[in-house]
C-alpha cells in the first residue's frame, strides 16, 4: 500500500510529458544524488544513457532526450527558467560537452551518448538505464522506471518496501475510496479534511498553505500565458495555438494588467451557456499549449493531461462562484489529489501502461471530485462524480501524431474538463443508494481494460490517430 501526497499528483515541472520528460529528468537527478552517495560522482570521466519501450518510441516527440540533458546537467524541471532550457541544450549540443550535475565538465555527445532502443524492459514500458565509466575503467548502471506522473522507481521490491513503511505515517491510510468513504463517515468530515489530516502528519499547515499556493499560482500562471500567446507549437506538426484566437474572441474589450484583474474581468462579463463551454475549453487548450512548448505545468495527475483540473477550478471561480478564494482552491486540490492517488494505486496514471484512459480519463475525474465537493456534494456523490467521470473515458487510447503531445492531446483536456463539469452535476442529483457502479468498480474495470488493451494503443504512436493520419500531410 502506498502512501501518497497530494503534492505527489500535483507535480510542478516542465512539458511536454510527465512520463517522458519529468520522469527522465528526475532519474537523471536521482542517479546523480546515488553517485554521490557511493563516493563515485568525482571519478566519473564518461556517460551514458539508454532509453527503452514506449519511452523510446515517443521519446523524441516528447522531448525525452533533452529532459535527459537538463537532468543530467544539473537543471531543476520546479525553477529553472524556461527561458534558459534552449540555450542550455544548444551548448550541450555545440559544445558536445556536459556540465554533469552542474560540476564536472565531461564530453558529451547527445546523438551518440543517448541511446534509443525498441525493445522494452520488463518491468515496464518506460526504462531507462544510466551508464558511468569511472576513472579506474570500471562501469556503474543503474536502471530506472517513469511510471506516470513524474514517478520514478527502481524496482518492484525496493519500491514496495519504501511505500510499505511510508504508508504507516497516514492517520487515514486510504487505498480504495471504500476505505476514504468510511473515514469519513467515522469522523464525520467531507473527503477533503479527512486528506489534509494525512498531510498534516507530512507537513505543517503553513507549508501546505505555501505549496498549494505554488500549485495554484503555476496552473493559473501556465493559463493566462497559453490565453496571451500566439502562433505555431514547436514540433513539426505546424499546430497553430488556438488559446489565443479563442480568448481574443471571449474577452472582448476587456481591459487588466495581471492574472488577478483577469480573473475579476472574465468574472465581469456576461457568460451564456455556449461561451461557458468555450471558455472552460480555452483554459484547458492553454495550458496544454503551454505544456507542448517546453512550459512549466502541473501535473494532474500527468503533464498531457495537465489542462483538466486547472480548466474546472477557473469554471467554479469565474462562472459557478465569484466569491471563490483560497480556501475553495485548497479543498478543490486536495479532493482532486486523493481522488488521482486511488486510481495510482488501484490502476495506472501511465499512458504507456494504460493508454489515455489513464491521464486524461483520471484528470477528468479528479476534477469532477473535487468541483463536485465545492458544489456542497456528499462523500458519496464526490466518489459518484469521479466514477461518471472514467466510467466514460474507458478505453480512450493514446495515439499521439508524430509523438508530440499536441495532437489529439490537446483538445483532449477541453472535452476531459467538460465531461468533469457534467459528471458533478449529475453526480449532485443522483441518491447513493441508486448507484450501481461505485468507484472502485471503475478503477478496477479501467485496469483490466488497461491490461487488454493493444501496446499500439499506448503512447507508442504504432497505432490511431498516430499511423492514420500522413505527417507529410501535416
Amino acid at each position: 500500500m502506498e502512501c501518497i501526497s497530494v503534492f505527489d499528483m500535483l507535480k510542478i515541472g516542465v512539458g511536454p510529458s510527465s512520463s517522458h520528460t519529468l520522469g527522465p529528468w528526475r532519474a537523471a537527478e536521482r542517479w546523480i544524488d546515488e553517485l554521490k552517495d557511493e563516493n563515485t560522482f568525482n571519478k566519473v570521466v564518461s556517460i551514458k544513457a539508454h532509453v527503452y519501450g514506449s519511452l523510446s518510441l515517443t521519446g523524441k516527440g516528447h522531448a525525452t532526450d533533452l529532459a535527459i540533458m537538463l537532468g543530467l546537467s544539473g537543471a531543476d524541471p520546479e525553477y529553472v527558467p524556461v527561458e534558459n532550457i534552449g540555450t542550455i541544450i544548444k551548448s550541450i549540443k555545440d559544445t558536445q560537452n556536459i556540465s554533469f550535475g552542474g560540476e564536472i565538465n565531461i564530453s558529451f555527445d547527445p546523438q551518440t551518448d543517448i541511446v534509443f532502443h525498441r525493445n522494452f524492459l520488463p518491468f515496464h514500458a518506460n526504462g531507462l538505464t544510466f551508464e558511468a565509466r569511472l576513472e579506474d575503467g570500471s562501469t556503474s548502471t543503474e536502471t530506472f522506471y517513469s511510471i506516470g506522473g513524474g514517478f520514478v522507481v527502481k524496482e518492484e521490491r525496493t519500491h514496495a518496501k519504501e511505500n510499505k513503511e511510508t504508508f504507516k505515517t497516514f492517520p487515514f491510510p486510504i487505498q480504495k475510496g471504500e476505505e476514504l468513504l468510511a473515514y469519513c463517515r467515522q469522523e464525520n468530515k467531507r473527503i477533503s479534511e479527512i486528506v489534509l489530516k494525512n498531510e498534516k502528519s507530512l507537513r505543517s499547515d503553513e507549508e501546505i498553505d505555501k505549496e498549494l499556493h505554488r500549485v495554484w499560482n503555476t496552473m493559473l500562471e501556465c493559463i493566462y500565458i497559453g490565453c496571451h500567446t500566439e502562433g505555431v507549437l514547436p514540433g513539426g506538426l505546424n499546430v497553430r495555438r488556438r488559446a489565443y484566437d479563442m480568448h481574443q474572441k471571449l474577452k472582448g474589450q476587456t481591459e487588466y494588467n495581471n492574472p488577478i484583474e483577469w480573473i475579476y474581468a472574465i468574472r465581469d462579463t456576461e457568460v451564456k451557456f455556449r461561451q461557458i463551454i468555450k471558455w472552460v475549453s480555452c483554459f484547458a487548450l492553454a495550458v496544454n499549449e503551454v505544456n507542448a512548448s517546453l512550459g512549466r505545468v502541473v501535473t494532474a495527475p500527468t503533464n498531457g493531461s495537465a489542462g483538466v483540473i486547472p480548466a474546472v477550478l477557473m469554471y467554479y471561480m469565474v462562472i459557478e462562484n465569484h466569491d471563490a478564494n483560497f480556501d475553495d482552491i485548497k479543498q478543490f486540490l486536495l479532493v482532486a489529489g486523493e481522488v488521482g492517488s486511488i486510481f495510482k494505486k488501484g490502476a495506472t496514471i501511465s499512458a504507456a501502461m494504460g493508454g489515455c484512459q489513464a491521464e486524461i480519463g483520471v484528470s477528468s475525474a479528479m476534477a469532477a471530485a473535487g468541483l463536485t465537493e465545492l458544489m456542497g456534494g456528499t462523500p458519496e456523490q464526490v466518489l459518484i462524480a469521479a466514477e461518471i467521470a472514467m466510467e466514460h473515458h474507458l478505453g480512450l487510447t493514446c495515439d499521439p501524431i508524430g509523438g508530440l503531445v499536441q495532437v489529439p492531446c490537446i483538445e483532449r483536456n477541453a472535452m476531459g474538463a467538460i465531461k468533469a463539469i457534467n459528471a458533478a452535476e449529475l453526480a449532485m442529483d443522483t441518491d447513493p443508494k441508486n448507484v450501481k457502479v461505485p468507484l472502485d468498480k471503475v478503477v478496477n474495470t479501467m485496469w483490466e481494460t488497461a491490461k487488454d488493451m493493444n501496446s499500439k494503443y499506448k503512447e507508442t504512436s504504432e497505432g490511431g490517430l498516430a499511423v492514420g493520419v500522413n505527417l507529410s500531410d501535416c
